[in-house]
């Protein structure tokens, strides 16, 4: 069976609880936001991080799914879990709205 990484582990960002970034950069919301939990197969929102406000990437805080979406679609974390998930893909959390900016 394909072992399925969060974020975290395929970043290797250290952002998780207890990872080597945590003193200094703060827990990320993907690893600590209970909502996603199991979405994607994933810990927490850690295969789902593209619909968790405030992630980093690249260093710097992003914004809502509707700010960063263009950035996260071509993300290799997205891609991975998309590719790993295949028809059971889940792109927003349960009850998230998608509002494109007009």
């Amino acid at each position: 069976m394909l072992e399925k990484k969060n974020c975290w582990e395929i970043k290797k960002c250290g952002r998780e609880p207890g990872g080597s970034k945590v003193s200094e950069f703060g827990a990320c919301p993907a690893a600590t936001d209970a909502a996603s939990d199991k979405q994607n197969c994933g810990t927490n929102g850690g295969r789902l991080c593209w619909a968790v406000t405030g992630t980093l990437c690249g260093g710097r805080v992003q914004g809502t799914f509707a700010q960063k979406r263009l950035s996260c679609v071509s993300c290799t974390v997205f891609a991975t879990v998309k590719a790993e998930e295949g028809q059971q893909f889940v792109f927003l959390k349960p009850g998230q709205p998608y509002k494109p900016r007009e």
